[in-house]
């Protein structure tokens, strides 16, 4: 594989930004991806500003993402990116993806993939028609013992699966602060930016994306309940969900923005007919694990008795917690060691290829057109396969 670092682009995060700032630490976290280039605001001054003060070159500070996809496009290949990642609102991730990938550039985005599922369906058909790699930042996936979770359902460990059960509440959208100048909230509050689901398709996304993720199964349908509680709001701020996966396993999806006090509570229990299992954001480096007539097993991050999936993804022995910034960073490292073995014409290892891509944005589309078509028609059941 290559010796360099690969080169990363960057599309939003500028001044001001929460996500761009989460991005960028991530990346650098292992020293194998450099920052070289960016379009970082739709205002030109505040994009050349924001990479001044990341000290890139100045020609290098691009004012419209059209202008760096054409300018880097135009450099040596030893000098342009390799990759560019997306960082904008919902509304923002398909247009510069788009042009990424018909400009050469491999492309990983924050989620969704898209404004909306037609906009993801296209965004495929465009990934394939490039040859180019995408990724996509479900960054909970990138956590070791949510790595753990999914081999032990996958070696049978659980048996089969029968319940799950996954919660995604916060509380910092409890009061109208999209009046207030909040700039997170003022964007993910409105349709025309967010998209068709407010909480469901910032969080939810997550929680059904965890789900699938561990249980390797699909949700085969769902009846959802969506609310804006505080008045005046355009979009949910709280969800619940019931859902049926397709081998029958019956399953519960709570999502919501209005529980007032709580942080970002993101948790699963999965129960099969042989045991259970149990992980929670907020101490995510122990996976509880259940069997019938035995005591509880607590499996901790960077111990020896880990699967080689999750040990992969742990930098620290154990007792050194590992959290958000380093599971981001899991993501961005197999991300870029995709990227190496692709310029090598080498087989990567399936370690280094167990990141979201499209087909799970396609998923998180299609489950935001589930959710709201089902809490407008009055909380009634509707299969996913309407929006395969």
């Amino acid at each position: 594989m290559s010796s360099r670092k690969i080169r990363m682009g960057m599309v939003g995060g500028g001044r001001d930004a929460f996500i761009g700032g989460v991005h960028r630490i991530a990346a650098a976290i292992d020293q194998q991806i450099e920052l070289v280039c960016g379009a970082f605001s739709s205002t030109p001054e505040k994009s050349i500003a924001s990479g001044k003060d990341f000290f890139l070159p100045e020609e290098r500070c691009y004012g419209t993402f059209q202008d760096m996809m054409e300018k880097e496009a135009a450099l040596p290949e030893g000098e342009r990116m390799d990759f560019v990642t997306i960082v904008t609102p919902n509304h923002m991730h398909f247009p510069p993806a788009k042009l990424a990938l018909e400009s050469g550039f491999h492309v990983l985005s924050d989620k969704p993939a898209t404004f909306d599922l037609q906009e993801a369906k296209d965004l495929k058909a465009i990934i394939e028609g490039s040859g180019k790699l995408y990724g996509l930042t479900h960054n909970y996936t990138g956590y070791p013992m949510v790595k753990q979770a999914k081999d032990l359902v996958a070696a049978g460990e659980l048996g089969e699966i029968r319940k799950v059960v996954v919660e995604y509440p916060q509380g910092w959208l409890a009061t109208k602060i999209e009046d207030s100048g909040a700039k997170q909230a003022e964007w993910r509050t409105d349709p025309k930016r967010s998209g068709a689901a407010g909480c469901m398709g910032d969080i939810g996304t997550h929680a059904e994306n965890l789900a699938e993720y561990i249980t390797g199964l699909q949700i085969k349908e769902l009846l959802a309940d969506l609310t804006a509680f505080v008045p005046g709001r355009a979009l949910d701020d709280d969800g619940n969900v019931l859902l049926r996966f397709e081998n029958g396993a019956k399953g519960i999806l709570h999502a919501s923005q209005i529980s007032v006090g709580t942080e970002n509570d993101l948790n699963i229990r999965v129960y099969g007919e042989k045991g259970g299992l149990r992980w929670n954001q907020v101490e995510p480096n122990s996976l509880y694990v259940y069997r019938a007539d035995k005591p509880c097993e607590i499996w901790r991050t960077g111990n020896g008795y880990v699967g080689e999936n999750a040990a992969a993804n742990t930098r620290t022995p154990f007792g050194h917690p590992e959290g958000y910034l380093e599971a981001f960073a899991n993501v961005y490292r197999n991300f870029a060691n995709h990227i190496r073995a692709v310029n090598a014409g080498e087989t990567p290892d399936p370690k280094v290829t167990d990141y979201p891509k499209i087909d799970d944005g396609i998923r998180g589309m299609a489950f935001i057109s589930a959710v709201v078509d089902s809490s407008s028609q009055g909380a009634a059941w509707v299969p996913m396969s309407n929006y395969a």
